[in-house]
């Protein structure tokens, strides 16, 4: 499947880009969003680009763009960008910071590596192959009451207790290692089918942020991005479910307007912590053209702010 920058103009427009400016393409992907960044920007401009996929790395539109001075991608997760940009010495003179975050149609379409139960395929899930634990590896090692947690705090399964009892006794007499085998268990333990929608889907996008520590990660890059940016700089944000959304929406919130927990009476106004940042908009959803272009495009949320 040919994959589709989503929110590919909306994205471009909020980053505001300016000729000469500095800006961050936290995931590169398939080079969709840094290939327009490019294309915006001037002989003086430079875009640094970050993927812990080394697929993406190493991708066609990758050896394309890496012949522009310009440009440079760095096979890292987004959580490193503080440390790469101290190193290049740009701290404080980023003017955009783009997230496109979740998994790629690349990543999902190639069933070797089992980020879906449409193909069968190897149960790994981890975005970058070359560290930390498979999905099976932390399937065959995880506690029953962990596991639980995992697939209601980030699956919002409600069935989790459930699937968790299955999946530890079933791994007591045979391993749990391909996608198919571990939707089938999910299937034959769930007592009934949501319309719509597989009974695995929230268990496999549970075990997969566990698995890729995203939620994490996504904390630690947007506090980074604070310090990074430059005065009005931009930062620009695509989620694709709820947890992603909630975690942006309450960290530009917090970071915006005035900060008046300063944990003392009488408040004077020395003592008021004002925000970094300012809410330039709602949440901005997809247009109908783009949802039937990419049905995949459907859940994404787009958010943005700028530093003050």
């Amino acid at each position: 499947m040919i994959h589709l920058s989503v929110m590919l103009e909306e994205a471009l427009h909020h980053l505001a880009i300016k000729q000469d400016g500095v800006y961050i393409d936290g995931t590169f992907g398939r080079g969709g969003h840094s290939q327009r960044i490019l294309e915006s920007l001037g002989e003086n401009g430079r875009l640094l680009a970050f993927d812990r996929d080394i697929t993406a790395i190493e991708c066609e539109t990758a050896r394309k763009l890496l012949k522009d001075p310009r440009f440079q991608l760095v096979h890292a997760p987004f959580s490193e960008m503080e440390k790469v940009v101290n190193e290049l010495n740009l701290n404080g003179k980023i003017d955009g910071v783009l997230l496109d975050l979740g998994v790629s149609s690349p990543q999902i379409d190639d069933e070797t590596r089992g980020f879906s139960f449409m193909n069968n395929g190897a149960l790994d899930m981890r975005m970058d192959c070359s560290r930390g634990l498979s999905a099976a590896e932390w399937i065959a090692q995880v506690d029953e009451k962990t596991l639980t947690h995992v697939l209601f705090d980030f699956g919002e399964e409600r069935f989790a207790r459930r699937i968790a009892n299955a999946i530890v006794t079933t791994r007591e007499t045979q391993p749990i290692e391909t996608t198919h085998q571990l939707a089938k268990l999910i299937e034959n333990t769930i007592p009934f089918r949501e319309k719509h929608k597989h009974p695995a889907t929230r268990s496999f996008q549970a075990i997969r942020i566990a698995v890729n520590n995203e939620l994490d990660e996504l904390t630690m890059v947007l506090e980074q991005s604070i310090k990074l940016l430059n005065f009005q700089g931009r930062l620009v944000v695509i989620s694709f479910h709820s947890l992603e959304d909630r975690i942006v929406k309450r960290f530009m919130r917090n970071e915006s307007g005035v900060k008046r927990n300063v944990g003392k009476l009488p408040i004077k106004e020395v003592d008021i912590e004002k925000g970094v940042l300012n809410v330039l908009s709602k949440a901005i959803k997809p247009s109908a053209d783009e949802i039937a272009r990419n049905a995949r495009s459907r859940s994404a949320v787009l958010r943005v702010a700028e530093r003050v």
